[in-house]
């Protein structure tokens, strides 16, 4: 029962916080400086969930093969390659790396 509890607490306060915007700006537009921070948040919501998802087991931190494959990927994007050839080549590193280990 708690956790549908949760799951219905979860929905509202989301439905508030969606409904805050529109309701607060009451149709008008956004400061530049506040539409500029909303133009970065997804990328900075996708960088936190790669780290966490990459940097933790559940209960730790810790640095395994994925973080090297993370870390290759993100080498060859910085060095303008294919996002293609950049997951191929996190997985081929990390696959290399797990089966040595």
């Amino acid at each position: 029962m708690n956790i549908w509890l949760m799951i219905v607490l979860v929905a509202v306060v989301t439905a508030l916080i969606k409904g805050a915007g529109p309701l607060l700006l009451g149709g008008r537009e956004l400061p530049p400086r506040a539409a500029g921070v909303i133009a970065l948040m997804p990328a900075v919501l996708l960088a936190a969930l790669v780290v966490t998802s990459t940097l933790a087991d559940g209960r730790r931190l810790g640095v395994d093969a994925a973080t090297a494959g993370v870390a290759v990927a993100g080498v060859l994007l910085l060095l303008r390659a294919h996002v293609l050839v950049a997951v191929v080549a996190a997985a081929v590193v990390t696959a290399l790396l797990r089966a040595v280990a």
